[in-house]
């Protein structure tokens, strides 16, 4: 993650290599919506470690910049992403072993750090018909990775997720067992960026960022009970009562106009939030200290 917490004023200007950062449209010099697209074509967009870091710092701006209000991430060239680039190999990450059991604990593995960054963000899916998707961890020798043993089940439910990762079978992103993971199927890959593009200047024009964010973490971050979750939402709710979002909300559907909402999570978070005890995942062991 880069240090610097300057915000960048165009995305596009930002010295990548292995992602690509646009703005939507592309003249558009306030990135209201932005367009992260992982860019190795050749290698199918074959995960590095140059891109782990490129999309951790990205998402950290994204974060802290008050402008941007929805991100759509996919791929340049054929594939969305086949995973890590098994041809660069692990040679790296072996050498947290040499290290013992401090230098094992404070491994971080990046697909985690990466999905835990975008997990921050209220996350839509959609898919193009044609798409393949596979969760070969057991065709490799490996275990699940990037919270994927968190997500996949929550996502999918137990028996699915154990027959994909079982399997560690490609399917269509058709197939009954994928189901649950999107939203939407598109017949194409341009469709589908079209339609994602879409669904992200519907959000930004229209929604509280604010509100979508504290309603992803009420659902995945919210009591294990429905008695305790209707304690947590009548807290919530009636103290956005107050915000300035909900005020601007109510007044623009009475004036019939659209919204113009200007809640940020910094600024006006409600009371209470958040709700839970954070986990630390910070590893000062072997980071990787790549700016951009």
């Amino acid at each position: 993650m880069a240090n610097s917490t300057a915000i960048p004023e165009s995305y596009s200007s930002l010295p990548v290599k292995d992602i690509l950062i646009s703005h939507v449209p592309e003249t558009c010099l306030s990135p209201t919506v932005v367009l992260l697209q992982l860019n190795r074509p050749k290698k199918l967009n074959a995960v590095t470690a140059q891109m782990i870091e490129e999309l951790v710092t990205a998402y950290h701006y994204f974060e802290l910049d008050d402008r941007v209000k929805a991100i759509v991430v996919t791929g340049v060239g054929k594939g969305f992403c086949v995973g890590a680039d098994l041809g660069v190999g692990f040679s790296g990450l072996l050498e947290n072993l040499k290290g013992g059991p401090p230098a094992i604990n404070a491994y971080r593995d990046g697909g985690g750090r990466v999905a835990l960054a975008i997990h921050n963000c209220p996350t839509i899916r959609v898919v193009s018909a044609n798409s393949k998707i596979g969760f070969a961890f057991s065709r490799r020798g490996l275990v699940m990775e990037a919270c994927s043993s968190y997500f996949l089940p929550r996502l999918l439910g137990l028996s699915r997720a154990l027959h994909l990762v079982t399997t560690g079978g490609t399917y269509a992103a058709s197939d009954p067992l994928l189901a649950q993971l999107f939203s939407e199927v598109l017949p194409t890959p341009e469709e589908t960026v079209s339609r994602a593009i879409e669904i992200a200047n519907e959000i930004a024009a229209h929604t509280s960022t604010v509100s979508t964010a504290v309603m992803h973490d009420l659902m995945c971050r919210g009591p294990s009970t429905p008695e305790e979750a209707h304690l947590l939402e009548s807290r919530i709710f009636l103290t956005t009562l107050l915000s300035r979002d909900s005020k601007e909300g109510m007044a623009s559907f009475l004036e019939k106009r659209n919204p113009r909402f200007t809640g940020t999570m910094r600024k006006d978070a409600p009371q209470g939030w958040p709700w839970w005890q954070t986990t630390d995942t910070t590893s000062h062991i072997g980071e990787n200290k790549t700016k951009l």
